[in-house]
């Protein structure tokens, strides 16, 4: 399971790290006024990826404390030569280049992949597949934009069969019903989109994540990584011993 990539959230509303219950943003428990201190505390644990969200973006509101909170966070992944897959609010191919080139390494698209699938077939065509990822998130089967405010018709696994077409690789995928509740993620949703974007796609589990044995599944129905948010802010997960039991799984 060494290839399996373990994701700590950082979701950052107003320059803070916060978690919502199921998306809502009058569900918001604080646990830091200090981004880059958080992601230093990750990173130190061994973690190779940092997941980070623009809440504020994703909202439509000002996201200025955030920018300032994203460039410190990416000070400590340059220090521990980690990288960082940052999204929310990135609702044009300018906005994703935007970041590429401000230092993240795989930037997040989800209202955009709804709105323009060719859009994001020429973001995976400059920028290249591994740098481009198309987040899920789903309520009750349906997937959800802007900021996980409005309905769409599309499926999560038609979304992604639609786009694997278009090149996209990389596919995030939340049960949003799951988010910041410790349920469990929903692998079963993770896996149909596997299936339905086919043997090349990397998909990433999110949602819901409690335990070490959250983890462990995911990693043997074969995706590629899992976001864990809560569950590390909780101390329910201890990162370090999550990553060693992932090195030594069979």
């Amino acid at each position: 399971m060494a290839a399996f990539q373990l994701y700590p959230a950082i979701d950052l509303r107003h320059g803070r790290v916060v978690r919502l219950w199921q998306g809502d943003p009058a569900r918001e428990t604080r646990f830091s006024d200090d981004p880059a201190r958080i992601a230093a505390r990750w990173l130190a644990a061994g973690a190779r990826w940092l997941h980070v969200v623009n809440l504020d973006a994703a909202f439509g509101e000002d996201d200025t404390a955030n920018r300032r909170a994203l460039d410190a966070i990416l000070a400590q992944a340059e220090r521990y030569a980690a990288r960082v897959q940052w999204g929310g609010g990135v609702r044009s191919p300018q906005a994703a280049a935007h970041w590429l080139r401000r230092g993240v390494q795989r930037v997040v698209v989800g209202s955009l992949a709804v709105r323009d699938p060719d859009a994001v077939a020429a973001m995976v065509a400059q920028w290249g597949a591994e740098r481009v990822a198309v987040g899920l998130d789903a309520r009750a089967g349906r997937v959800r934009t802007h900021g996980w405010q409005t309905e769409t018709p599309l499926t999560a696994a038609e979304l992604a069969r639609r786009l694997a077409r278009k090149g996209a690789r990389v596919f995030i995928v939340t049960d949003i019903a799951r988010d910041g509740t410790g349920q469990g993620p929903n692998l079963d949703l993770a896996v149909s989109v596997a299936r339905a974007a086919g043997p090349e796609a990397q998909v990433i589990a999110s949602g819901g994540v409690r335990t070490l044995d959250h983890i462990l599944a995911a990693a043997r129905q074969g995706l590629a990584g899992i976001v864990v948010g809560r569950a590390l802010y909780d101390r329910a997960v201890d990162l370090a011993a999550a990553l060693q039991a992932l090195e030594q799984a069979p």
